[in-house]
């Protein structure tokens, strides 16, 4: 009888920690692509602002216009597809 109380306290504790960590899963993994849609929204963001190629041929504003892309194209790797910047 008590061995069979354990194990049903047991299977209770093991179903609310599964539970709980299915719960932070799911909101890693929206939180994970919503980062990946900002991501490729500056991106695009970028290629449009500077579709004419003034800003990086420019010296001052193109230096940071490069540095600004070249952080942009970190943040794709760590979303884990390699995504064409240019």
């Amino acid at each position: 009888m008590v061995v069979e109380i354990i194990l049903g306290l047991l299977v209770l504790v093991e179903g609310y920690v599964i539970w709980n960590l299915f719960r932070k899963t799911e909101l890693l993994e929206t939180w994970v692509e919503e980062f990946t849609q900002r991501i490729q929204s500056v991106q695009n963001d970028l290629s449009n602002i500077d579709s004419t190629g003034h800003f990086e041929a420019d010296d001052e504003v193109g230096s940071i216009f490069e540095a600004i892309k070249d952080t942009i194209r970190q943040l794709d790797s760590l979303k884990g597809e390699e995504v064409d910047a240019n």
